[in-house]
């Protein structure tokens, strides 16, 4: 064979050794991806993270599979992820609570919110619902406050743990009605329910979509609303200010998130899917029906909005004299 030969054969052999390789680079998902929820199931989390989940594993063509770690007020499911290999396979549907507001309420974290991330996309925004079992004295907001007046540090309220942004929002309404109630931490908003259904406790502030069957169905009272208006799935339900209680337009969000260092390429491949389903795929008829608002959006509009809330969150903590634990 002639020199020249030799060599054509070489390049010819080389480019399809290179074709070869691109080919054979796994395209991302190419096995099942885990999305990790730090609760039990059952709630508005939960609930978020399993329909997105569905919509994932029709649009990527690999099962998407919920896995509940509960425990920790939300820090253990939320650490192991942040510690987990950053390929794109371990997820986590995360609530403000755990990204923003646990910076303030615990004096040391086992990650970084900000470091330890990257967030994929802001699925919902959640209005929150002031309800009560119907079988209770507290038919209203202002008999509430005045029973509670009359018996302070008597009455309690569940939430889904020390320092969740609902923890933090029943001290909010305490300042704003001159209140004093006692909290009462569960691990998660659903046991919280169970037991507010069963007499229990006293009073939940919990995410609408937690509370709006229980509330239609008869089985709990809402009072009101945390927003700036009135639900489109509870309208028989005033707001706080409508009631008299003024400053307390309170909502949180629920996000994907990835561990830091995951490849760009992922995080745009994670975020597109979702943004998809949300906007086309049926998500968000699905949220509105329950009562949660749809976010959306880039990557670093997600980012943006966990430092802003980060910066919320350290303000509210110091204002209602908390102490981090």
């Amino acid at each position: 064979m002639k020199r020249r030969d030799i060599l054509k054969s070489f390049i010819a052999s080389a480019g399809y050794a290179h074709g070869f390789s691109t080919l054979a680079k796994p395209v991302f998902p190419n096995k099942p991806v885990r999305i990790v929820v730090a609760v039990p199931a059952g709630g508005s989390i939960d609930m978020v993270a399993r329909s997105v989940a569905e919509k994932l594993t029709e649009s990527l063509g690999q099962p998407f599979i919920v896995e509940n770690r509960a425990g920790g007020a939300g820090i253990i499911g939320t650490d192991y992820v942040a510690k987990a290999n950053p390929d794109g396979y371990v997820l986590t549907m995360a609530p403000a609570a755990w990204i923003a507001s646990h910076v303030s309420t615990f004096a040391k974290l086992p990650y970084d919110p900000v470091r330890d991330f990257a967030p994929v996309i802001q699925t919902v925004i959640q209005p929150t619902v002031l309800i009560v079992n119907p079988s209770s004295p507290y038919t209203s907001v202002a008999k509430l406050v005045e029973l509670a007046k009359a018996s302070p540090g008597k009455l309690n309220y569940g939430s889904g743990g020390d320092g969740s942004p609902h923890h933090l929002f029943g001290v909010m309404f305490g300042q704003a009605t001159g209140t004093a109630m006692t909290h009462v931490a569960y691990k998660g908003g659903a046991p919280a329910m169970v037991d507010l259904l069963g007499g229990q406790i006293d009073m939940i502030f919990a995410p609408v979509p937690e509370a709006v069957t229980h509330v239609k169905g008869g089985k709990l009272r809402a009072l009101a609303v945390m927003s700036e208006t009135r639900s489109g799935v509870l309208p028989e339900v005033p707001t706080m200010s409508q009631v008299g209680i003024k400053g307390l337009e309170l909502t949180t969000w629920i996000g994907l998130l990835a561990p830091s260092g995951t490849p760009r390429s992922v995080v745009e491949t994670l975020n597109a899917a979702v943004q998809k389903a949300l906007i086309s795929g049926g998500l968000g008829e699905r949220f509105a029906a329950i009562g949660l608002d749809t976010a959306g959006g880039s990557p670093e509009k997600f980012a943006k909005a966990i430092r802003e809330d980060i910066g919320s969150y350290s303000r509210l903590v110091k204002a209602s004299g908390m102490i981090p634990q």
